[in-house]
């Protein structure tokens, strides 16, 4: 199986990528699943319905989120009732929407998808690490499911490593988002689960993060509190490929894949 998942997308620049990218994507590298966050989609706080169709149309199959979930309170009026967009799994109980979900794939294949979100210098909420191995327990990777992506939304690079070495063997990726920077660490651990720190961003980097660099300085540097806007310049579209072993479910290649906008491009050599 191969499958890939893009990082936070922000904005109209990021979402102009996904939308001219992924078709091209899933034909060139054989996709047999598309993820993408799309926290940030709506102009870099949250995500509407009609952003949700439009990268259902263009072959996304899951949309994952994170701490900007409920910026657009639009969102709480059908994310109880679409699968395909997911939160993270450790919000407290009564929270609308799901952490998790197996989808059923056009060839009979199941395939797992799963959010959490650190707690390191983020809100305090439960136990992501326990939550995420007791759903776990109930859909063993090459017996229930035969692929699986976990997704850790989280500040600290400390925290994303030990979930992916936490989970090592028992899922297909454990991948990084929030942070907006691709790291270089994309990696098959020992026991055969994909890992890369943050995948990155879908969106302009001649930026702050995704945002219009002038109000950034301003903070950082006047203490002045402004507006904070997408950047609007040609994206770089950030994700990772994986492909798996049929029987198994874990990881033979993993790559990162960067197209477009300011960064150097680098795509899987298949």
């Amino acid at each position: 199986m191969r499958f890939l998942y893009c990082g936070d997308v922000m904005g109209r620049s990021g979402r102009k990528a996904i939308l001219e990218q992924i078709p091209q994507l899933r034909e060139t590298l054989g996709l047999d699943f598309v993820i993408v966050n799309g926290e940030n989609s709506a102009h870099g706080f949250g995500i509407t319905r009609k952003i949700c169709d439009a990268f259902y149309d263009v072959g996304v199959d899951v949309i994952t989120t994170g701490n900007h979930a409920w910026d657009q309170r639009e969102v709480m009026n059908f994310i109880d009732d679409e699968p395909r967009l997911l939160r993270p799994l450790n919000y407290p109980e009564g929270t609308p929407g799901r952490g998790f979900h197996v989808y059923e794939m056009k060839d009979n294949r199941r395939f797992f998808v799963a959010q959490v979100m650190g707690r390191l210098f983020m809100d305090p909420l439960d136990d992501p690490f326990t939550m995420l191995s007791a759903v776990l327990d109930k859909h063993v990777l090459g017996r229930d499911v035969h692929g699986a992506l976990v997704d850790i939304h989280a500040e600290a690079t400390s925290e994303k490593m030990a979930m992916g070495q936490y989970l090592d063997g028992r899922v297909s990726l454990v991948a990084g988002t929030h942070s907006h920077i691709p790291t270089a660490d994309a990696q098959i651990l020992p026991n055969g689960t994909a890992y890369q720190t943050d995948v990155g961003m879908c969106g302009d980097y001649d930026s702050v993060i995704g945002m219009e660099k002038s109000v950034p300085i301003e903070r950082f540097t006047k203490k002045i509190s402004g507006r904070l806007t997408p950047a609007e310049g040609p994206a770089t579209l950030c994700a990772v490929f994986v492909e798996t072993d049929d029987e198994t479910g874990l990881a033979k290649m993993v790559s990162p894949v960067r197209l477009g906008g300011r960064l150097i491009e680098i795509t899987p050599t298949l």
